[in-house]
């Protein structure tokens, strides 16, 4: 029996597990940094050469190393997404289009799940290890050192519905302070006498500005806001802060919730704890209209936050950083929309004749 030699390819001097620019370099015939032009968008190779590496990465399997592609462009395509409140279905949905709004522009997303204020600061930092192009922080502010620590880095970071006033840090919110002032408007058009309103989470600009617009319009139409609670955006705060409100002596006849979460905790509360008929006793407003406030058992009267339109503004911002390295600081408002719903009173009721001051 011959002992003739076996056919063999290149393919069979290449090592077993991941492809590399060496092994296509040696599969088309050309040199590593001819495949490594290639692959980095460089127009000085031939269309003969550019074909060949093609081919051959194609046929081994080959695909480009993002990291070290980084490294000679100095750019990573990676922006960073910072959020805190992970379960509220206000930033579920922003998740996903900033997702989008990213990937259209190229670039990746790197998500950075903080549980409060203190790990984001922990946290952040990682962002900066990972040499993303820009961040985007949902949910909270940045510590004015933290913002520092970016800004010599030349890493460009954009504030999403919260803001910093005398910050160098780019911001895109929601007018908070104009639509609390058309909740205070709708209630008080509603004949409503003892409002009352539920915090967000204390010292942030949301629910500063909400509540600032709110008892500003209060008080421009001559009503001082005297009932108040504290809740943390939390579905249990708000429950628990309606049950406070409506056991004391003189309960609200109107409530205003800083978001939608604490407001159906209230809605829940007054109608299956307390048996109180909203609207007709009881008007009750939040601030976002996630998905649920339009569920019939909520039928929840709110302030719409444009997501779509906030985060398309935030990742403008973000890429002009970027691209222009601007320097001066940006903030951008976006204007909220009423969405009148049935949990809310909003025009006086009209007493026909004969129903007033009646004994029962």
């Amino acid at each position: 029996m011959g002992t003739g030699k076996l056919a063999t390819s290149s393919h069979a001097s290449i090592r077993p597990g991941r492809v590399s620019q060496r092994d296509v370099a040696q599969e088309a015939g050309v040199s590593q940094a001819t495949v490594s032009r290639v692959f980095t968008a460089e127009e000085s190779v031939s269309e003969e050469k550019v074909e060949a590496v093609r081919t051959a990465a194609e046929r081994l399997g080959y695909r480009p190393d993002a990291i070290a592609r980084s490294l000679v462009q100095d750019a990573t395509r990676i922006i960073g997404l910072s959020i805190m409140r992970f379960t509220n279905p206000f930033y579920a949905r922003m998740i996903r289009d900033f997702t989008r709004a990213v990937q259209e522009r190229g670039y990746w997303t790197l998500l950075l799940n903080v549980a409060n204020h203190e790990e984001m600061e922990e946290t952040l930092p990682m962002a900066l290890q990972y040499q993303v192009d820009g961040v985007i922080v949902t949910s909270a502010t940045l510590s004015s050192g933290m913002a520092e620590e970016f800004a010599r880095s030349g890493t460009p970071v954009v504030l999403f519905n919260r803001y910093v006033l005398g910050s160098s840090t780019n911001a895109v919110c929601c007018d908070n302070v104009e639509g609390a002032r058309m909740v205070a408007d709708a209630l008080l058009d509603g004949g409503h006498q003892r409002i009352a309103y539920v915090t967000g989470e204390i010292g942030s600009s949301t629910n500063r500005d909400r509540e600032k617009g709110f008892t500003e319009r209060l008080k421009e139409r001559g009503y001082a806001l005297e009932l108040r609670d504290i809740g943390d955006y939390s579905y249990e705060s708000g429950a628990k802060a309606a049950r406070r409100l409506l056991q004391s002596g003189d309960p609200p006849d109107a409530i205003f919730c800083a978001n939608d979460l604490m407001a159906m905790g209230a809605l829940d509360v007054a109608r299956c704890q307390m048996d109180i008929e909203v609207p007709d006793e009881l008007s009750i407003i939040g601030f976002d209209d996630i998905p649920m406030a339009s569920w019939e058992n909520y039928s929840l009267t709110t302030i719409r936050q444009p997501i779509k339109r906030m985060v398309d503004a935030t990742v403008d911002v973000l890429m002009d950083a970027i691209e222009t390295s601007q320097a001066d600081p940006v903030l951008r408002w976006i204007p909220p929309e009423f969405i009148e719903r049935g949990s809310a009173r909003t025009t006086e009721r009209q007493i026909e004749p004969g129903q007033g001051d009646q004994t029962r």
